[in-house]
């Protein structure tokens, strides 16, 4: 039996390319890093990003799988997304760091020097 659950084209995917939509109705495309848990998709960002300000104001989104620039590989998903609280951005902060390791450690220490502060974005698909 083939599994259709639009999870499976993420397996294995390092990006994901996250459609959100300004409250002109633009879309704004961005690839981003991205964890999967009991079958939510979670992005961190700036807690001041744009795609924070979008998903409070709109939380319809879409997704795809994808390279490091954005090129899709695979089928576009809609879905909804929520923004998370400081507690469960800590407790996901664990996943990136075993998905991502050295590069998100770089990452990381750059952003602590900026004083930078993340929140963490849940997507639903569906």
């Amino acid at each position: 039996m083939v599994d259709k659950s639009p999870l499976v084209q993420f397996t294995n995917q390092k990006y994901l390319n996250l459609e959100t939509y300004r409250k002109s109705g633009d879309v704004v495309r961005t690839p981003v890093w991205f964890v999967e848990e009991n079958g939510v998709l979670f992005v961190r960002t700036t807690n001041g990003s744009g795609k924070v300000k979008r998903v409070k104001n709109n939380p319809k989104v879409r997704v795809v799988p994808c390279e490091v620039y954005g090129q899709p590989v695979g089928e576009w998903v809609a879905g909804w997304a929520e923004l998370r609280s400081t507690a469960e951005t800590t407790r996901l902060n664990a996943l990136f760091e075993e998905k991502y390791g050295e590069i998100k450690r770089q990452f990381e220490s750059q952003s602590d020097m900026q004083g930078l502060i993340f929140t963490t974005i849940a997507i639903f698909l569906g």
